[in-house]
């Protein structure tokens, strides 16, 4: 069905549909966070030798599925691309929603979340984990200044002179925040890497290249949602939602970004795994391909699906130029984020510790399925954060410059113009009326 060539009122009731849908599924999010907070982790499948699993997968993912905001706002005010604050504002909010998808996630992975607040007064600098949980903090303090701007000017609140000039003044501050939070992500995205790259004892997980590829996947991954949901939203709406020019960019920037990531990553795998031909490694990863679905996800979901095809279409014009074929490139570099996220978390358990390649046979690999109570988490928080977006898009001026397909004017390249306007009077947004 082409939602596009839908009346109106049948969009309105699928809209509706839509949220119903959503908050079914955040209704039974809820019940099961509930369930977990009362009872503890012992209802979840997670155990002393798998201690993370499907909700630490959900949290490195939206992690690296909201660096489109730090992507993007960078190239606005510290490169100065201007025409990409067109897209640059949609990329501020679902940054905002996949760290704070992250945090929730968290909220019940650490299993005392009544001491979520210890890391920021009993500081242990000698933890990457703690690194990682201040960075993470204060970079969402520094989207919710980005955001901030955008709140004001597309609601009632811009009518308030004081509201008004804290919008003009944060406006006047984020080329300083810009820098901030380009350089915090950089930090803690690289140091999730560096939580399983540095683990020696783990021969699955150890990589000294684990940071710079956890970094190179987010570049890739952050603008490739952010592109989705713009092409999604125009479709949706019959709008476009910014300039095509805008568009070629950032699928030209996922596209490099994603053949970059290519390299380091089979470069990564031949040091690691084929010319040290170390005994340890080698029949580690082989007990891993035995018993796990490893290999076929590693080569197929994030080296050929997850990589190759989306850069093949991004950086070919041809390809590039049809949506549909970009929102499906797109949607594969963001399946390949998740099944590394899956692969990375999850592989480094499958092999006990008292496991060597001597004794292989003696001690039994780990194995971990989620409950269904890890489901339903899981679930509450991804429909939470699709609520969040399509709430954003009715009530927020996310893309200024969306316009009507049907709308035969010219309409020229993106003309350089701040992130966050600061005219009191800007543009309502898009079906806010």
């Amino acid at each position: 069905m082409n939602v596009s060539s839908l009346s109106a009122r049948q969009r309105s009731r699928l809209l509706l549909l839509w949220i119903v849908v959503l908050i079914t599924g955040l209704a039974i999010g809820l019940a099961s966070a509930i369930h977990v907070l009362n009872n503890g982790l012992g209802v979840t499948n997670l155990n002393d030798k798998s201690p993370w699993g499907l909700w630490i997968v959900v949290d490195l993912a939206s992690i690296a599925l909201g660096a489109g905001a730090f992507t993007l706002s960078a190239a606005v005010y510290i490169f100065r691309m201007k025409r990409y604050a067109t897209i640059a504002r949609a990329a501020v909010f679902v940054g905002l929603l996949g760290y704070s998808s992250a945090m929730l996630a968290l909220f019940l992975d650490i299993g005392r979340p009544d001491r979520f607040y210890h890391p920021l007064i009993y500081w242990n600098i000698h933890s990457v984990l703690w690194e990682i949980t201040m960075c993470v903090v204060l970079y969402s303090t520094v989207l919710v200044l980005e955001l901030v701007p955008i709140v004001i000017e597309s609601t009632p609140l811009k009518r308030y002179r004081l509201l008004r000039s804290l919008s003009h003044g944060l406006h006047n501050l984020m080329p300083l925040v810009a820098v901030a939070g380009m350089g915090l992500s950089l930090l803690h995205q690289s140091s999730l890497g560096a939580t399983y790259g540095i683990l020696t004892a783990r021969p699955i997980w150890y990589s000294p290249s684990a940071p710079v590829l956890f970094i190179l996947s987010a570049v890739a991954a952050g603008p490739a949602l952010t592109l989705f949901l713009t092409l999604l939203t125009g479709n949706v709406l019959r709008k476009k939602m910014v300039p095509d020019d805008v568009i070629t960019g950032v699928a030209r920037l996922i596209g490099f970004a994603s053949l970059a990531y290519l390299y380091l990553k089979l470069w990564s795998w031949l040091a690691s795994n084929y010319y040290s031909r170390l005994p340890e490694r080698s029949q580690g990863l082989e007990l891993l391909t035995l018993n796990t679905p490893y290999g076929f996800t590693f080569w197929w979901g994030e080296v050929f699906f997850g990589a190759i095809v989306p850069a093949v279409i991004m950086l070919w014009g041809r390809l590039r130029r049809n949506r549909g074929l970009l929102m499906i490139g797109a949607g594969l570099v963001i399946t390949g984020l998740v099944i590394n996220r899956w692969n990375v978390t999850l592989s480094g358990f499958v092999i006990p510790f008292d496991w060597s390649p001597g004794v292989g046979n003696v001690f039994p690999i780990n194995e971990y399925q989620p409950a269904l109570i890890e489901w339903g988490v899981a679930l509450g928080i991804v429909c939470y954060g699709w609520l969040a977006f399509t709430l954003g898009i009715r009530f927020l001026n996310l893309y200024p410059e969306a316009r009507p397909l049907d709308d035969q004017s010219p309409q020229p390249a993106a003309q350089p113009h701040p992130l966050h306007p600061s005219v009191p009077g800007a543009q309502a947004a898009p079906g806010a009326d």
